[in-house]
């Protein structure tokens, strides 16, 4: 016979890797001293994952809201810093104008030197008698001044004159504004007056129909209400009649009892039944009687048993405070032992404390006995 090489069954070979890898896992899982002895909770790994989640993004929610701040101030910041330097160029306007109609060169105290010696003090003294230091004007200085002193006056004059026409264009925008504003409001308030009135023509319309509908409802049930009292009239009228005519007024025995066959007795008819009779009343009484005569009987049984029941509850009572007086002695007895004993043991230790003080422990170590300790290296 020839030798077959037969393929080998892989599951049987997987089943073993997988029993050992599973034993492995198991041996690694009992023999971890850490997972065995404090566990592994995965509820409170996961919300702790999930509370860092949160935090992370409470955290990023809260740097966009920072952002968003910083954002908001810087532009606070630049339009203060547009809305001062707006200021400030009006203000400078205001004062360049302040300067050129309140501050004049014509106006300054220097005004003889520099506009021409117009208005200026003259002196009295000849030119022959003063020195270097009372020289005012030298030659050459005021050449042209006059054509320029014009140009500037006329430049002057064209600054305030725009500045003039610049300031009329202004009030006049203004009060165009305002113009616009008033009629504005003015139309506001009309378009506010006709729908205020429309509104209290509206609720005007609305209480009137509400009146007239009140007024048809009232009409409404004061009709119903007369006809339910002339209906319950009727019924009384008709109530009184049936009551003043039927058996009940005119005492009728007969029509208290009503016939059902068969043998039995008759029917009473509780609303037509006007008493019983001497024979049903004597049977009442006397079964009255015999019920009473029972029930004393029923009372002087359970007095008996009564009184046997307390004469047995008063021997148990005295029983168990006998048993409770002695066990009170016997409480006592040993507590007076136990005091004894604690004396006993009192006065021997007192005793043995006295051996200690005054005979074991006479010999107390001196300085001296101390001192000879620590004193070199070995």
């Amino acid at each position: 016979m020839y030798k077959v090489d037969l393929p080998v069954d892989q599951s049987i070979k997987k089943d073993v890797e997988r029993r050992r890898s599973a034993e492995t896992a198991r041996k690694a899982r009992i023999f971890n001293t850490r997972l065995r002895v404090m566990g592994l909770d995965l509820n409170a790994l996961n919300q702790q994952v999930q509370e860092k989640k949160h935090k992370q993004s409470m955290e990023r929610q809260r740097d966009k809201a920072f952002d968003k701040l910083r954002e908001c101030h810087d532009e606070i910041l630049l339009q203060q810093d547009i809305d001062e330097r707006e200021k400030r160029a009006a203000l400078h306007t205001d004062l360049t104008q302040y300067w050129a109609t309140h501050q004049r060169v014509e106006d300054s105290r220097d005004a003889d030197l520099k506009c021409g010696l117009k208005g200026a003090f003259r002196i009295t003294i000849p030119e022959g008698e003063l020195g270097p230091a009372s020289m005012q004007i030298f030659a050459g200085e005021a050449i042209g001044e006059e054509q320029m002193r014009r140009e500037q006056m006329r430049k002057t004059a064209r600054d305030l004159q725009a500045q003039k026409e610049d300031n009329a264009r202004r009030c006049m925008g203004n009060k165009h504004r305002e113009m616009l504003v008033s009629r504005e409001l003015v139309h506001q308030d009309l378009r506010g007056v006709q729908q205020a009135a429309l509104e209290e023509e509206c609720k005007t319309a609305a209480r009137i129909a509400l009146d007239n509908y009140n007024q048809a409802l009232s009409a409404e049930r004061a009709e119903r209400l007369k006809e339910q009292q002339r209906r319950e009239e009727r019924e009384d009228l008709a109530e009184v009649w049936h009551t003043l005519t039927s058996d009940m007024m005119t005492e009728c025995a007969e029509a208290a009892e009503r016939e059902v066959g068969g043998g039995k007795p008759p029917r009473i008819l509780i609303d037509r039944w006007k008493g019983m009779s001497p024979e049903q009343l004597s049977a009442i009484h006397e079964e009255r009687e015999a019920q009473l005569l029972q029930r004393q009987r029923q009372r002087d049984a359970e007095k008996i048993q009564d009184a046997a029941w307390n004469l047995q509850l008063l021997k148990l009572s005295r029983e168990a405070e006998e048993e409770e007086m002695r066990a009170a002695e016997l409480r006592r007895q040993r507590r007076i032992q136990m005091d004894q004993y604690n004396m006993q043991l009192a006065r021997e230790q007192q005793a043995y404390q006295e051996y200690l003080d005054k005979k074991l422990y006479t010999n107390e170590p001196t300085k001296e006995y101390f001192h000879q300790f620590n004193t070199s290296s070995r």
